[in-house]
């Protein structure tokens, strides 16, 4: 049994296999033909920090594989009233046969996932979102963007940049990440992704100034400054990651059929300009609708590594 919690716990041909799954299922889809590889199976997803795309995309996602899903709040669970983590584990593992969980320290998911009896996939931590680089992989394949792209990522060094490091690290490409000082990434991620890049040949750089990172790039990508949970830094953020938004002059460092992606949801006026961000709309919300393909990808892998 496998647990989706991290993309470097996968190799490059594991995670082609689940988009190679995600392009498939989508085909299917598309042409309204809903095969049910999921069938009468059920999917719990423990929400601790809300979201629209997150909660909508595994939904539909394993109701169209054929199953069913049930949406559980922190406050739907004893968490809220001190059952040790484990314990709640146990149980609910033994009536789900699968389970996705949205949270705060990824830690806790490592936890859930040790006393699982069934696959678990991490909708989002702090540390870590490879769902949503799964979706944007797929954007790259299908945007003809996979092929010894250059990517900049322009922002925070959160759980999409550690993110991004990982896919990097496996697939190979060349990953530009430019952060204000003090918001760099996670040193111990960095380190883990530098050694998985050694056998791939990615190039993953990491440095202060967004303009030398979006140079030349195929792929622009950023991610809010305040993310859930940061709230109260607000201010001091916006006042920090100054000269850090995505307008059309930084844009046109880029080459020019270059794309934009956005995890989303996206604040114009601050990590991306409305003009950049319209121009490259169908590109984003491409992006945003792959999230339902690729996790539909990787929740008929993870079935499948059962037997």
């Amino acid at each position: 049994m496998r647990h989706f919690l991290k993309l470097s716990d996968f190799s490059k041909d594991e995670l082609l296999e689940m988009i190679n799954l995600a392009i498939k299922i989508k085909k299917e889809t598309k042409a309204r033909k809903f095969v049910p590889y999921l069938e009468h199976q059920t999917l719990g997803m423990i929400f601790e920090k809300s979201s629209t795309r997150t909660r909508v995309s595994f939904e539909v996602g394993i109701y169209q594989l054929g199953g069913i899903g049930l949406f559980l709040s922190k406050n739907d669970l004893q968490l809220g009233r001190g059952e040790p983590l484990k314990d709640t584990a146990r149980v609910i593992s033994s009536m789900f046969d699968m389970i996705m969980i949205r949270t705060y320290e990824h830690s806790n998911l490592e936890e859930f996932a040790s006393y699982s009896k069934v696959p678990v996939i991490n909708g989002l931590s702090d540390s870590y979102h490879p769902v949503q680089l799964m979706a944007d992989y797929l954007t790259m394949i299908e945007l003809g963007k996979n092929n010894n792209p250059i990517v900049a990522y322009v922002g925070d060094g959160n759980n999409m940049a550690h993110s991004w490091l990982n896919l990097a690290a496996i697939m190979g490409f060349e990953l530009r990440i430019a952060t204000p000082k003090g918001y760099e990434c996670d040193e111990n991620i960095v380190q883990k992704a530098k050694e998985l890049a050694k056998s791939s040949g990615a190039k993953l750089i990491l440095i202060n100034d967004p303009k030398e990172a979006i140079k030349g790039a195929d792929v622009v990508t950023t991610d809010t400054w305040v993310s859930m949970g940061q709230e109260d830094e607000k201010e001091k953020r916006i006042k920090d990651f100054k000269g850090f938004m995505v307008d059309s002059s930084m844009m046109a460092l880029a080459k020019k059929d270059a794309i934009f992606l956005h995890c989303l949801p996206a604040y114009r006026g601050y990590e991306v300009s409305e003009e950049v961000f319209e121009a490259h709309a169908n590109e984003i919300f491409l992006e945003a609708e792959n999230r339902l393909h690729a996790q539909k990808g990787i929740m008929v892998w993870l079935d499948k590594q059962r037997g």
